[in-house]
């Protein structure tokens, strides 16, 4: 059984000195990772990097930084809630206040980081990134070998199964290189809580049934800082229990934000969304969660009266609006009621699902995923702007690629290659030659590939744009 004492653990891997203890800083070790997090540059990135609607011109549509913000809310808000209910219900009796405001400050800071390591172009871009290492590291040659030959079975998975949650952890712990190789040198608590799936990418079972196993957690170069967190909070190979409630906090600021924006965007109107409510998800349920969902809709509803009645200029856009604040609200309850409910699991690391998926606003958490998929994710909007970043991509990686699997070798370099590691930035490279010295060609040879995936979840969607237009070419007055 896990304990609080453990779990949030304010061990860093750098120990540094304390003013607190001489009276000169009263922060605790997480409003310091706070501090660290909102003056670094990866988090400044974020306002450059769109959540779904890649390469849009709008200033209405959501960024990372906004959502980041949004999540960092709402697990806040949640963990208020949870260990409120958990002091009142006497679950456990080393949840106190202390616990309660320690675990709220290590949420809050998840929130902020749990998206630092997406690459640019929202949800697309880590899609693409698997694919097009999917399709090349059989057929890429270095030194008269496939890329496939040189590296092992994981270090390969690593590329093809590649995930924002793992590329995360590896910035904060070494991208950061302004004082040493230990990155941002954040707690461990808060970083086993941007862990969502404790596994390495040869550990990734989507057959399962353990919420845990679906993706991975993090890369083989990261795996000695891995257990040195888990090892540390207790968490072992099991879920740190703040990972629920910031998964929670993601996917209520998502589902609700992508449809917000659909509406907003004319991409689904008030009366398609009314009508789908109605006679496309009724939920087949327990009473208790059917009459939360009818609730709901007749909420929608009763806004639309409310808009109208008080002569509002577009009354269907701000029913909807307040719509979604109260479709949050009643989610946030709806989680909150779970991870008490399921606590004794949660702490022993045996629960495997994710807690809006047993929670009373299950179905609709499922309606408001699958609105988004048909009104927006399958258009020939979102197509349209996907296949312009695929592009990029596909320039970017292949140019990259082609320059960093022979830097740093005696291979022969043709003219771009080492025009094309100027930019990478120095940081970067200091990282690869702390962590490649004395390490095997094969093992080199990942970390250089880990370079380039480093390089362009470095870039903002802007930035990616630009280099592409510059090295390609194209008239950067000119729209893609």
């Amino acid at each position: 059984m896990m304990t609080w004492e453990t779990l949030l653990s304010a061990e860093r891997k750098r120990r540094t000195h304390s003013n607190s203890e001489s009276g000169k800083d009263p922060r605790t070790a997480f409003q310091k990772d706070y501090h660290r997090i909102i003056v670094s540059a990866s988090f400044r990135r974020l306002q450059d990097k769109t959540q779904v609607f890649a390469l849009d011109q709008s200033d209405f549509v959501r960024t990372r930084l906004t959502h980041s913000l949004e999540v960092s809310s709402f697990a806040k808000s949640l963990g208020q809630m949870i260990f409120l209910a958990l002091m009142q219900k006497n679950k456990q009796p080393a949840v106190t206040d202390a616990i309660k405001e320690q675990a709220c400050s290590v949420l809050e800071c998840a929130g902020l980081i749990h998206d630092i390591g997406n690459p640019p172009f929202g949800h697309f871009g880590e899609e693409y990134i698997r694919d097009w290492f999917r399709r090349h590291l059989p057929v890429m040659v270095f030194q008269e070998k496939t890329l496939t030959e040189w590296l092992t079975t994981q270090m390969c998975r690593d590329f093809t199964h590649f995930d924002g949650n793992a590329q995360a952890l590896r910035i904060l712990t070494k991208l950061h290189f302004l004082v040493d190789e230990h990155g941002m040198n954040l707690s461990f608590a808060l970083l086993n809580t941007i862990i969502k799936y404790p596994v390495s990418s040869i550990g990734i079972d989507r057959t399962s049934g353990d919420v845990r196993t679906q993706k991975m957690g993090y890369f083989y170069a990261e795996r000695d800082i891995f257990a040195d967190i888990t090892n540390s909070t207790g968490a072992g190979s099991y879920r740190h229990p703040l990972v629920f409630i910031l998964e929670a906090a993601d996917d209520i600021a998502y589902k609700t934000a992508d449809l917000e924006d659909a509406v907003k965007k004319s991409m689904l109107s008030y009366r398609e969304l009314l009508s789908e409510l109605q006679q496309r998800y009724q939920p087949q349920c327990a009473e208790a969660e059917r009459k939360r969902y009818d609730v709901e809709v007749r909420k929608l509803q009763s806004y639309l009266a409310e808009a109208q009645e008080k002569g509002i200029a577009d009354p269907e856009e701000n029913a909807v609006q307040r719509w979604i604040i109260s479709v949050q609200t009643m989610l946030l309850h709806c989680v909150s009621e779970a991870f008490v409910l399921h606590y004794e699991e949660i702490m022993a690391g045996t629960f495997p699902h994710a807690l809006l998926e047993v929670s009373q606003g299950k179905t609709l958490a499922w309606a408001l995923s699958d609105l988004a998929d048909r009104y927006v994710f399958q258009t020939h909007r979102i197509y349209k702007s996907e296949i312009a970043a695929a592009t990029i991509f596909d320039f970017l990686l292949e140019r990259f690629v082609h320059a960093l699997i022979v830097y740093d070798t005696d291979a022969p370099k043709d003219t771009l290659d080492t025009r094309m590691v100027e930019f990478v930035p120095d940081n970067y490279r200091k990282a690869y030659r702390v962590a490649a010295e004395g390490k095997d060609e094969p093992e080199r040879l990942y970390l250089r590939l880990l370079l380039v995936t480093d390089l362009l979840c470095g870039m903002t969607d802007s930035y990616a744009k630009r280099l592409y237009q510059e090295l390609s070419g194209i008239d950067n007055r000119r729209n893609l």
